[in-house]
Order: structure tokens, then sequence, then C-alpha cells
């Protein structure tokens, strides 16, 4: 399951002005004063003015008070003590920190690690409509983690999600509906839902938007449109855009996007893409290098690449391919320099370049 963290956004800080309390109004103010100037002054001053309403039992003081342990500066962070105040928050039915303590529960972050208590959270703040708990508990469905796996449920919480706004539920819904999975088969629905996720910034839904312009469905094939929006995910650090950037870049004498080919402009987009795992990229990669295409001719680092890239593959098929060329590359080795390229791809590890992927950041 993919690990969850606290989103912060405008939805956290909703408590009602109206009825807060004079402590309360303090609290939110040192709040956003933290937030903005993140000066470590500013967080003691923070934590001062919470505390005094969070002992007063108000519940949004109480997961301001998780929040400042969860992102303060590091003379603040403590992740136990956020977890203890998320819970009191949680307890008197908040919905942002039944949120917050699901993710504690789901990371293991102040508190053993435990899937079924953090669908349990989320369940209660999906139910008053928070979206990001929507969004989580729909990933568990999927996955069956911490609940018993049931694609209708998935599916009626991340439409909520989606109805709500939340980009990346509007992502997943649009997919869902281009593979038919949980809802009838209908290009145009995720062509609708992706837009909208599109339209936030958000990366996969401008990558999965591009990849309908070029099949054509759901819309006219638009190579000029799908060539826009994979730049916009891809400059967001979106490995499969990335990737399709390249393939753009080294594919261009074939008409389809109006590029000029550019092996070093392919090699670049692929080496991004490559370095955060995607293996496509770093089966192309490797291929460069092994061809001196776009980078300097290099056996060593075509090995590297291939036996990543095929050490990941998707499926068999993708395996015994990539496979080939790693062995290929290999018979051009020393059995030093194999060596050297094994240990390499051992200690390898992917750098993301912290686009967001879920409702989890």
């Amino acid at each position: 399951m993919t690990t969850m963290t606290i989103l912060l956004g405008l939805t956290i800080l909703a408590a009602s002005v109206s009825s807060a309390s004079a402590d309360q109004l303090a609290c939110s103010r040192a709040w956003d004063a933290a937030l903005l100037h993140d000066g470590r002054e500013d967080w003691s001053a923070a934590l001062r003015e919470c505390r005094k309403a969070a002992d007063q039992g108000s519940a949004v003081a109480q997961h301001y008070l998780g929040l400042m342990y969860t992102w303060g500066t590091s003379s603040v962070k403590n992740e136990v003590e956020a977890v203890k105040w998320y819970r009191r928050a949680a307890e008197q039915g908040n919905a942002d920190g039944q949120y917050a303590l699901g993710v504690a529960y789901a990371n293991g972050s102040g508190v053993r690690e435990d899937h079924t208590e953090a669908a349990k959270w989320f369940r209660l703040a999906a139910q008053q409509g928070n979206d990001r708990a929507q969004y989580n508990l729909g990933i568990m469905y999927v996955d069956g983690d911490g609940v018993t796996r049931d694609q209708a449920e998935a599916t009626k919480w991340f439409r909520l999600a989606a109805t709500q706004g939340l980009a990346q539920a509007q992502s997943i819904l649009g997919t869902m509906y281009f593979d038919g999975t949980g809802v009838p088969q209908d290009h145009a629905e995720a062509v609708r839902w992706f837009r909208r996720a599109a339209e936030k910034g958000d990366a996969e839904g401008q990558y999965r938007l591009g990849v309908m312009y070029v099949q054509g469905k759901g819309v006219p094939q638009d190579y000029a449109e799908a060539l826009r929006l994979y730049r916009l995910a891809a400059t967001q650090g979106f490995p499969r855009a990335q990737s399709a950037l390249g393939s753009v870049y080294y594919s261009a004498k074939d008409g389809l996007f109006d590029v000029a080919q550019d092996h070093a402009e392919a090699a670049k987009w692929y080496r991004r893409a490559a370095e955060q795992g995607n293996v496509v990229a770093q089966y192309f990669l490797g291929t460069m290098y092994g061809e001196g295409k776009g980078v300097q001719q290099d056996d060593v680092l075509a090995y590297f690449w291939l036996n990543l890239g095929s050490a990941g593959a998707l499926n068999e098929t993708q395996r015994e391919h990539f496979a080939r060329a790693r062995d290929e590359a290999a018979k051009r080795l020393t059995p030093s320099q194999r060596g050297r390229a094994q240990e390499m791809a051992r200690d390898w590890k992917p750098k993301r370049e912290g686009q967001k992927e879920a409702a989890q950041k």
C-alpha cells in the first residue's frame, strides 16, 4: 500500500471562526504564522497558543497541536506526541484528527503500524466528508489492506472524494472508467475525470489525458495537446510522463508529434524517469548507452540500466525482452566490468522527484 502522509491544505484550517473561543482563534493565527515564517520562535509561539486551547478541550486546537508535532522544526517534531493530540481530537469526533490518526496507524508514525486501525479512523473521517480519508479508504478496499477487498466499496469512496474535487481521486476514477474496473467502461467519462484532475494540476491526470489524446479515445486524436499534457506532467516529476516524453523525442522521425528528433533530449527524460524506477525508461536508457545515442557510449551503464529494467519488469513478456537486451550488453563486458555493473545495481535506490501520487502528502 502506498505510504500515507498528511495532506496539508485549506481543509485542515476549516475551524468555524464564529464559534471559536478566543484561545482557539489565537491558536489558529499562531499556526498560520508558523506555516508562513517557519522559524523556531514561530513554532514555539504556536505550540504555546494551541496548548492553551487544546487543554481546554478544543478538538480543532488538538488537531493543530498534532500537526505542529508532525511538521514543526526539529526542536518541535515528536511523532508520539503528535499521535496523542490527534487521538484526543479524533475521539471528540474531529474529522481531521481522525484522518491524521489513520495516517499515523497506516505509516506506523508514533504508533505501531496497524492498517485495520487505520481503516477504522479513515472510515470515521470519510463518513464526515473528509475527502482525503475517502480516497485512502478507497485505496485500502482496492488492496484489501486493513479491510476485505471490495471493488464496489472502493468505487463508492473514490467517487465521493472525486465529486468533492480531490484531484487524485478524479484521476483514479478516470482510470477505472478507462479500464472498466468497478464501473462500465466509458472512455468519454474517463476523459471527463482525467480533465478535471488535470485542470487542478494533477500530474497523473495530465498524463492520462495525454494518453487519451494520443489514442483518440473519448476525444479526437490530437498529438499537440498530448505533448502539452505530457510536458506538464513530466515537469512535475511524473515518471510515466517523463518516459513518454523521452519516447516522443526518440521516435520523432515518425512525424506524429511536431518536434525534431533529439536523442539527447530523449535521454534526459528517460534518465529522470529511470532514476525514479520506471522500468521502461531504464530499458530505453540502457539501450541508448549501448548504442551511444544521446549519451556517450558506455557498456557498463548499458548493462546497469538494462539489468535494473529486467529485474523490475512488469510482466513475463517485458522481462524476457529486457533480459535479452541485458544479456547482449553483458557479452561486451569483461568479468570485472560486469561485476561492477551488478554491484551498482545492488546499491541503486530510486530517487523520487516529489510528485503528488496520491492524496497523501
